[in-house]
């Protein structure tokens, strides 16, 4: 038996008393409307009553089906808000069940053995760590969808937003072997806040490094323009996107079948955070297959031009 929670209730509730009191009474009187119209012959009192009574009846329907529209879209955000808390609770939940145990384990003197007590004091510090990244991700996807995040909106090179989130990447590879290509045109400008835009490509990035293979891994990142509009392109050699996933793995608490099998670490956050931050841009992001092989994400952000 599937339980549903308050809010969802209520909404049928509401549902199925705006039907009692709108849709039967309506149908009564436009029944009644007709039959006055038919009985009427060329009594213009009764016509003219017949066709306000029906007048009232279309005006009840319009009233209704604009009701049924915005009670429907309640009701589908009151699932995605359950579905979220429900997404938010497992992963919060995961990371406290750990520490909870490790911690029982040392306060009971369970173990004895001083390498086993530090290996046990890391396991802790590494789950705090997971679980104070989560939360901050969800406090920043947060601000950025309630428009709560303060962006600059200044003119902004994107070779610059490029560079920065370079300089991060090279903090997430270690030096390891990466073949990085960069093509980017420098007199093309965005409008926009540098710092986002860096941690948008940023995430892409590290996605890209990610789920590429350990040897042979080939990254390309471009930036080209139409007359309206510049694309961030981030490409990797990796297993690539399936098509039933492209739209899915933007959303919070998904992951591809990638990070699945391989067994990544992430908490599905990263994503979602770049759709957040280039939708706040008034730009879109998707992610094609590329032209060999593995996944080319794309950020398509307005070009700024200068007022002559």
């Amino acid at each position: 038996m599937k339980l549903r929670s308050p809010t969802t209730a209520l909404l049928l509730r509401a549902r199925i008393i705006f039907v009692a009191t709108a849709v039967v009474p309506t149908v009564l009187m436009t029944g009644i409307g007709i039959v006055s119209l038919v009985a009427a012959g060329s009594k213009s009192v009764a016509v003219i009553g017949g066709i306000l009574g029906l007048g009232f009846c279309a005006t009840a329907l319009v009233g209704y089906t604009v009701g049924t529209i915005f009670v429907t879209r309640g009701a589908a955000l009151a699932a995605v808000q359950n579905e979220f808390l429900s997404a938010v609770s497992h992963e919060l939940r995961t990371p406290l069940t750990s520490i909870r145990m490790f911690i029982d384990t040392l306060r009971e003197d369970r173990v004895t053995d001083p390498a086993e007590r530090q290996r046990c004091l890391t396991i802790i510090n590494q789950e705090l760590g997971r679980l104070d990244g989560l939360v901050g991700k969800l406090i920043e996807l947060s601000k950025i969808e309630s428009r709560h995040a303060a962006f600059d909106r200044r003119p902004v090179a994107v070779a610059d937003v490029i560079d920065d989130a370079l300089a991060t990447f090279e903090t997430v590879r270690f030096s390891k072997e990466v073949a990085l290509r960069v093509d980017v045109d420098r007199s093309l400008i965005v409008r926009g806040d540098r710092a986002a835009l860096a941690q948008a490509v940023g995430n892409l990035l590290g996605n890209a490094w990610k789920y590429t293979p350990a040897a042979g891994k080939r990254i390309e990142i471009t930036a080209r323009a139409d007359l309206n509009h510049v694309v961030i392109a981030v490409t990797d050699n990796g297993a690539g996107v399936p098509l039933p996933e492209r739209e899915l793995i933007f959303e919070k608490f998904q992951r591809g079948r990638a990070a699945v099998d391989t067994g990544s670490p992430g908490t599905g956050l990263g994503l979602a955070i770049v759709r957040a931050i280039v939708r706040a841009h008034k730009g879109e992001v998707d992610v094609r297959p590329a032209a060999d092989h593995g996944a080319s994400f794309r950020i398509t952000l307005p070009r700024w031009r200068q007022a002559a």
